[in-house]
C-alpha cells in the first residue's frame, strides 16, 4: 500500500459517485493524505455527502469555478493554511456543451451538430473550463506546492484520433497535453512534475448523457486487448503518480484505456 501520510492533496472535478476524480480522491484518502475537494453549486451536497460517507474532512471543501483565478486562489490558500505544503493537484475538469461536443442527445431523432460549425464562443468558453484552467490552476498552486509535488490531469485518445461525437472536445484535449508538456518543463527548478493520464472510456454520468457510447464502449470491450476499464483502474494508475514511486516520471501521456489506443481498426465481437 502507498503511504501518503502526512500528505496534502487538492482534486478538482469531482461531480459524483461515478466520476473518476471521486475514485482518485478516494484512493488518496485511504492511502493517508488529507484531501480537500472544490465543488460547483449543483454539487455541492453530493461530494460532501460522498466525503462524509467516506470519513474525509468536510471543511476542506470550497466552490470554485475554474474560470475565475479568485476562487482557485482563495481554495488553495484555506487548504494551505489550515493543512500545509501542497503535494499532490488532480485537474479531472472538462465541459462543453451540446454544440461543441457535437452529439445527439440519447432518444433523439434531431441530426448532431455538425463540426464545421462549432461556435467559437461556446468552444472558448469549453477550453477555459477543459483545458486552460489547468494552467490557471497549476500558476495559483505554484507558491504553495512542496518539493517535488505532482501535478495530474485527466485526458482522453481523441486528442490524437477522430471520435466524431467527442468533437471540439478533442481540440481542448489536444491542448490540454500540450500544456502539460510544458508545464512539466516548467516546474523544472522546483522539482514539480506533470503528467497525464489517457482514460479509456468510462460511464461517467456526464459521457451517460452522449449518444453512441454505449456503442463505443460495446467496442471498445471486444478491441481492446485488455477490454474496457473502470474509473477504479484509473484510480490505480493515478496513485501512480500520487506517490514517491513517480519522482522522476514528468511530461507523460500515462494510457490507461485496456490498450485500446494501440489498435489501427475496430474488432467485431459479434
Amino acid at each position: 500500500m502507498i503511504d501518503n501520510k502526512g500528505r496534502v492533496a487538492i482534486v478538482f472535478g469531482v461531480r459524483n459517485e461515478s466520476s473518476i476524480a471521486w475514485d482518485v480522491a478516494l484512493k488518496l484518502h485511504r492511502s493517508g493524505c488529507k484531501v480537500a475537494l472544490s465543488y460547483m453549486p449543483d454539487t455541492q451536497k453530493e461530494v460532501q455527502y460522498l466525503m462524509e460517507q467516506a470519513g474525509m474532512d468536510t471543511n476542506l471543501t470550497a466552490e470554485v469555478d475554474v474560470r475565475n483565478e479568485l476562487e482557485i486562489t482563495s481554495f488553495v490558500q484555506k487548504v494551505h493554511n489550515e493543512l500545509g505544503n501542497i503535494h499532490y493537484v488532480l485537474h479531472g475538469v472538462a465541459w462543453g456543451r451540446q454544440s461543441v461536443m457535437c452529439y445527439t442527445l440519447p432518444g433523439s431523432t434531431d441530426p448532431a451538430p455538425e463540426y464545421i460549425d462549432i461556435p467559437f464562443e461556446e468552444l472558448m468558453d469549453s477550453f477555459n473550463i477543459s483545458a486552460y484552467s489547468l494552467l490557471r490552476i497549476a500558476r495559483v498552486v505554484r507558491p504553495y506546492c512542496a518539493e517535488n509535488a505532482s501535478i495530474l490531469t485527466l485526458t482522453y485518445n481523441a486528442s490524437q484520433r477522430v471520435f466524431p461525437p467527442y468533437a471540439g472536445m478533442a481540440i481542448n484535449k489536444a491542448a490540454l497535453e500540450n500544456i502539460m508538456l510544458y508545464l512539466a518543463s516548467f516546474f523544472r527548478d522546483k522539482k514539480v512534475r506533470v503528467n497525464a493520464i489517457s482514460a479509456g472510456l468510462v460511464m461517467t454520468t456526464s459521457a451517460g448523457g452522449i449518444n453512441g457510447v454505449r456503442k463505443l464502449r460495446k467496442m471498445g470491450k471486444f478491441t481492446a486487448p485488455l477490454g474496457n476499464i473502470e474509473a477504479s483502474d484509473v484510480g490505480d494508475a493515478a496513485l501512480y503518480y500520487f506517490s514517491d514511486l513517480s519522482k522522476k516520471v514528468t511530461g507523460n501521456i500515462h494510457f490507461v484505456d485496456g490498450g485500446f489506443n494501440i489498435m489501427g481498426i475496430g474488432i467485431d465481437g459479434e
